[in-house]
């Protein structure tokens, strides 16, 4: 597998460098790491966002993109998103921090890992699954029926899901589908 690194439209790169010099973005609580960071703050990796809202890939959405945030060398501090505005381009939206950062360089290193053994060529991408409570680093073959995709689920990972496992698309969105625990009924409070 080839993993072919998405280019973002300029306007997308041009919103988030804007965001990172606009003191009324970085005053937002999910920004505090980037008000404290030693140096330049650089956006990389950068992610086209798909949201899923149904249960076929083929029908997910681009909302915008998303890029992380780093100062020197490695160290990712927070992410970035734009969307898509009508007639605009694209807009910042907010900064993000938490699990996601860590465990999105994570699935990354894996894809790349995945792309040494392979010549199909994939486009890493972010799937969220706002059904489920889910996101995904999803690896795009192209195909417009997503046989061949693959998803990396994202820690924290719903009950039921192995975060950083590689599955075929078809197999995890098919185990998102199932309750948890075989469909058991949860009592909360009650042994």
């Amino acid at each position: 597998m080839t993993l072919q690194t998405p280019q973002p439209p300029p306007s997308a790169l041009r919103a988030v460098l804007a965001a990172l010099d606009d003191e009324s973005a970085l005053s937002k609580p999910a920004a505090a790491a980037l008000r404290h960071a030693p140096g330049p703050l650089l956006p990389a990796h950068p992610l086209a966002v798909y949201v899923l809202e149904g249960s076929a890939l083929a029908t997910a959405r681009r909302t915008g993109w998303r890029f992380l945030i780093k100062h020197g060398p490695a160290d990712i501090v927070a992410a970035a998103d734009v969307v898509e505005a009508a007639g605009q381009g694209h807009v910042f939206s907010h900064f993000a921090a938490g699990p996601y950062l860590d465990s999105t360089v994570h699935a990354l290193r894996q894809a790349w890992q995945l792309a040494q053994g392979s010549r199909t060529p994939r486009r890493p991408r972010l799937l969220s699954m706002p059904g489920h409570y889910a996101t995904a680093l999803w690896l795009s073959g192209g195909d417009p029926d997503a046989a061949d995709d693959l998803l990396i689920p994202l820690s924290p990972a719903p009950l039921g899901v192995t975060a950083h496992r590689i599955y075929q698309a078809a197999e995890l969105l098919t185990a998102l589908e199932r309750p948890p625990l075989g469909g058991a009924a949860m009592a909360l409070g009650r042994s």
